[in-house]
């Protein structure tokens, strides 16, 4: 994983997550002492996992890793006392945010950085895919109003409006949509 922020009150808690992430070839750590200070380093930069060590200084973190799930595309992992872990776990599950209970061990560490890891590519792939899928029906709007554009002035039928759009896309090496494009500005303007 790339790079991971760590967000605890704790010094050296920091630490010792710092030297787990390290272990699990994280390229790139930064931490942060408190939620707010979290928020901020948020603000310009994204990280492929976040990991709370609650409490925090200035909050318990569980609405910093709800806030997270919202506003960042972040694995985030979230670390309680064992006594809270059942409670605080049904609280943030639906939203997509890990709970680990203290203490925590090398191995149960490593199997959720690896869970959260895969959970967070295969949430880019399907983030990627809906971007894509947007694209398309985007460009098929579009050159649906050309289209209709098409049958509105010049009278053509659905099926001339279809095949001339596509064989200008061909004839001039243009994507149908850069040719819809061209046909609204011609028409609509």
């Amino acid at each position: 994983m790339g790079s991971v922020l760590i967000v605890s009150g704790a010094s050296k808690g920091s630490q010792i997550l710092a030297q787990l992430c390290c272990a699990n070839s994280c390229e790139h750590v930064v931490m942060a002492e408190s939620g707010a200070q979290a928020r901020r380093l948020l603000i310009d930069n994204s990280y492929d996992l976040v990991i709370i060590n609650t409490p925090l200084h200035d909050e318990f973190g569980q609405e910093l890793a709800l806030n997270l799930t919202t506003s960042s595309t972040s694995g985030i992992i979230l670390i309680v006392k064992s006594e809270l872990a059942d409670t605080v776990s049904a609280k943030v599950e639906d939203y997509g945010v890990f709970v680990v209970p203290k203490p925590i061990n090398r191995q149960l560490f490593y199997q959720s950085f690896k869970l959260v890891a895969a959970a967070r590519k295969r949430l880019m792939g399907l983030k990627n895919e809906n971007i894509k899928l947007q694209n398309k029906i985007e460009e098929i709007r579009l050159v649906d109003r050309a289209k209709y554009t098409l049958i509105q002035y010049l009278k053509m039928t659905e099926p001339q409006a279809h095949r001339y759009i596509e064989k200008q896309a061909m004839d001039m090496r243009l994507t149908r949509r850069e040719i819809a494009e061209e046909i609204l500005k011609t028409y609509e303007s």
